[in-house]
């Protein structure tokens, strides 16, 4: 392959598609591979449908001598090494983050503060693996002068992957917890893994950011010759905590006044620690970086508060692993009010044999608390009963609708937390 010939194609183009349900006119079509598709039998319909080219690797879907045909051996390897080379095209930094908890909001807030200063590109929704960071990357163009990479994972090596894609010039990570535990092979594994990041920058000579109040993260920082720190008290970034119930709210070096932000939750602070501290770093001003916090509302299911008659929800079915899951509970139980409370608490997926321990765990950290209503649902779930054995159990959420309607329910404050494919969401209708 010739990536001089494809970052051609990929500057006469009007950008990458990878779906042929979404190709605008003049895309450059990439025919990737997945377990149950292989795109390279749509290379003809998405030449058809208006992409100026198609990069393909399979060799009866090509027509030799046709231009608009690009064969290479790996397409997915292809749209790697087209990202990288684009990236050595550019000049801004490039801040790459991760963490087992609180990426996209780190992300969106970060992203947000950045805004008010200047052009900038950022990681669209969580698009944060082996496809989304090139695509990321490919979606940075001239009038770009600042660029948030998202990286997530799934297995060790993951990031340190993403980041010879990426290059970061800067980065930090929201958290180590237990996420992933299946792939990564236990808590070891996931520090490994989320640690790759600060590694890479380390070999770099990139700028890290490192949240001191966090033991974990400020272990790290005896590596680095000058990190900044943040959020205490002498550190380059003063950001104080004052309370969650449930909006965060905060103080800050220079503002009098505490801050209110839309963020639900005090495990959200260190989300806003992190976007205003790289925001300072950046030379963007104080007041505009907390106005940028203060406005940003949460949305796409993270920490998101709904009202649904008398009763307000706080959905947060966007994900879920032991550490978020812990301190979701923890935040909640601690809020104070004249509501009643009902937990909805759902399967955890990706944690292979830790399965049982975990969920058995949120049981006991349950127990810690009056809590007015607990419902578990789902197949993992059930061996928090050892623990909190009065929950009501539901086996699928299907079977709990039912229950939800029956009960109508009134002025309760209630969490919804689950992993994605748990789908609980689909409750709030039943509430």
């Amino acid at each position: 392959m010739n990536i001089s010939d494809l970052y051609t194609l990929f500057k006469n183009s009007t950008g990458i598609s990878t779906d042929t349900r979404k190709i605008a006119q003049g895309n450059l079509f990439f025919a990737l591979k997945g377990p149950n598709f292989d795109a390279n039998s749509f290379a003809a319909q998405s030449l058809e449908m208006g992409a100026s080219a198609v990069v393909i690797d399979d060799e009866s879907h090509h027509i030799e001598g046709n231009e608009h045909y690009f064969l290479v051996e790996d397409v997915l390897s292809a749209l790697q090494q087209l990202a990288n080379f684009h990236r050595s095209q550019l000049t801004i930094p490039i801040i790459g983050l991760t963490g087992s908890n609180g990426k996209t909001t780190s992300k969106e807030l970060l992203n947000s503060v950045l805004s008010t200063k200047f052009k900038t590109a950022s990681t669209v929704g969580n698009l944060n693996n082996h496809i989304g960071v090139p695509l990321t990357l490919l979606a940075i163009n001239e009038r770009h002068q600042i660029a948030i990479v998202e990286m997530g994972a799934n297995n060790q090596g993951d990031i340190e992957e993403l980041c010879l894609i990426a290059e970061p010039t800067h980065g930090f990570i929201t958290n180590i917890g237990k996420a992933h535990l299946e792939g990564m092979g236990g808590p070891e594994g996931v520090l490994k893994t989320k640690t790759e990041l600060f590694q890479f920058l380390k070999s770099t000579g990139g700028k890290v950011f490192i949240n001191a109040q966090d033991p974990i993260l400020f272990n790290l920082a005896k590596r680095f010759e000058a990190p900044i720190l943040y959020p205490r008290k002498g550190d380059f970034c003063e950001i104080h905590f004052v309370e969650a119930n449930p909006f965060v709210k905060f103080s800050v070096e220079g503002i009098q006044e505490v801050c209110t932000s839309h963020l639900i939750g005090a495990y959200n602070f260190g989300n806003v620690a992190n976007a205003l501290t790289v925001g300072k770093f950046f030379g963007v001003e104080m007041e505009k970086s907390v106005e940028a916090i203060v406005t940003y509302t949460p949305s796409n299911m993270r920490s998101q508060l709904l009202e649904k008659r008398s009763n307000l929800i706080i959905l947060d079915a966007y994900n879920a692993n032991p550490s978020s899951m812990e301190v979701a509970i923890r935040t909640f139980a601690e809020m104070t009010g004249k509501r009643q409370k009902m937990l909805i608490i759902g399967d955890m997926y990706e944690l292979g044999r830790f399965a049982e321990e975990e969920h058995a765990r949120l049981g006991e950290i349950i127990s810690e608390y009056e809590i007015d209503k607990v419902c578990f649902t789902g197949q993992l779930i059930a061996s928090a009963l050892s623990k909190y054995p009065k929950a009501l159990y539901f086996p699928d959420p299907f079977s709990f609708r039912n229950w939800l309607q029956d009960s109508r329910l009134e002025d309760y404050l209630i969490l919804i937390k689950g992993s994605r494919g748990m789908r609980l969401e689909g409750l709030v209708d039943f509430i």
